[in-house]
């Protein structure tokens, strides 16, 4: 498995993954909720490829995206040092490495334009991401209580931040 850029040229796949993951019930959006026609994930590849402080990478194994990784940088001079992380992987790859070594990836982008600050939200009872993202250093800040409504019922989201 090799982690790589995101081109444009992925956005099927990408689409595909995006699908998987929000089926889930894990991610921020619902099933269907996300615009995820190949044109818009052209345009948010091409978008983030070019920000100044943002990365789109996509772990990829014998031509197939496992998962995707979204690191997006602040711009104002008071928070530049920080960054938000996403991550989707589709169920079939989940737990055979991909998710830590698109963190790598993440991290090391970081490490690169002087990140110090990597930050990300969780549904508190996905304890598999939990899991991943203590394992990558990540520590809970937080709680935001009844952040979400998923299927009727208030669920908390679960802030957690590395340092690097």
């Amino acid at each position: 498995m090799i982690v790589r850029q995101a081109v444009v040229e992925d956005a099927v796949q990408i689409a595909v993954v995006m699908e998987n993951a929000e089926a889930s019930g894990w991610m921020l959006f619902n099933p269907g909720e996300r615009n995820i026609e190949e044109s818009r994930i052209q345009q948010l590849i091409q978008q983030l490829v070019e920000a100044p402080k943002a990365s789109f990478f996509v772990a990829v194994e014998q031509g197939d995206i496992l998962g995707y990784a979204i690191i997006r940088g602040e711009h104002l001079q008071r928070t530049s040092h920080r960054a938000a992380v996403m991550l989707g992987v589709h169920d079939a790859s989940r737990g055979k490495g991909v998710g830590t070594q698109l963190f790598d990836a993440m991290i090391a982008w970081a490490k690169e334009f002087s990140i110090h600050r990597l930050e990300l939200t969780v549904i508190e009872h996905n304890m598999q991401a939990i899991h991943l993202y203590k394992k990558m250093g990540f520590e809970v800040e937080g709680i935001k209580k009844d952040s979400l409504k998923i299927d009727e019922s208030y669920v908390n989201e679960v802030y957690m931040s590395k340092m690097l």
